[in-house]
């Protein structure tokens, strides 16, 4: 059964549609305007190699687009303190938006692995790289594997999307293995997050907005050591998929509830 769900565009989402937009290539054009002096100078006050820098100014980007919607959305964290550091962190992928609204993560220091068509994107590009954002399609297996196990060695997270795309029907869509893999293969522990709402925020295919409730939930951690053998990536795959699973139907179903979180603009 398709559950997607389909919304005409009323006031609110003409209103959001029409503000988002023009603020966000603004915002982008700022960004990518001043980052080489920004860069600069958070590079000589910090000291950090210059991949982190990056990072936390694509931190500070994805900021910019959830107070660009906030009017229009409510934006709830839960238990996302509990994400332990270093970690390996896979999440839900409903929409675009999804990557901007891991900038709520409590720390900066987060590298991306992700499919080839981001990096097509050719003005976020250069960033993505020297970012060290890891092109799943692309890049050779122990380049990745050091890739996270540097990140592991300064307390960097590292975020897959799964799924490896948007899901169209809001139900979670077969799981790759690249990062159950990489938890066994590194001894990290994964992290699952559960997003809901950017589907009616940004619906995958559309181009409208829709004003929206979005949560943010990180489940328990889960320590790879009880997935050794040939066969425990793919009974790491199934267990964590079962429990963001169980967790999204929750999360749906008390969508006008009250969460463990806090509101963020």
């Amino acid at each position: 059964m398709d559950t997607s769900i389909e919304r005409k565009p009323g006031l609110r989402a003409f209103l959001l549609t029409v503000m988002f937009y023009p603020l966000m290539i603004a915002w982008t054009i700022v960004g990518i305007v001043c980052s080489p002096a920004l860069i600069a100078v958070l590079k000589i006050a910090t000291g950090w190699e210059i991949a982190r820098v990056v990072r936390y100014w694509i931190k500070v980007h994805g900021r910019g687009l959830i107070v660009i919607v906030s009017p229009f959305v409510r934006f709830r964290k839960e238990d996302l303190e509990t994400i332990p550091l270093p970690s390996i962190l896979v999440v839900n992928h409903l929409s675009f938006v999804d990557g901007y609204y891991m900038a709520s993560l409590p720390f900066h220091d987060l590298t991306f692995a992700v499919g080839a068509w981001p990096f097509k994107m050719y003005w976020y590009t250069t960033f993505m790289r020297l970012a060290r954002y890891i092109d799943v399609e692309n890049v050779a297996w122990k380049d990745a594997v050091e890739i996270c196990r540097r990140a592991a060695s300064k307390k960097g997270c590292v975020l897959f999307f799964p799924e490896g795309h948007r899901s169209r029907d809001r139900r979670l869509q077969p799981f790759y293995s690249g990062a159950f893999r990489m938890a066994i293969e590194t001894g990290l522990p994964l992290v699952p997050l559960c997003i809901t709402g950017t589907d009616i925020l940004l619906p995958s295919g559309k181009h409208w907005l829709h004003p929206a409730d979005v949560r943010l939930r990180a489940l328990p951690s889960v320590d790879p050591a009880g997935f050794l053998g040939a066969s425990g990536p793919t009974r790491l795959c199934n267990a964590v998929r079962d429990r963001m699973s169980t967790a999204l139907d929750e999360m749906r179903g008390t969508a006008g509830g009250s969460g463990k979180g806090g509101t963020d603009p």
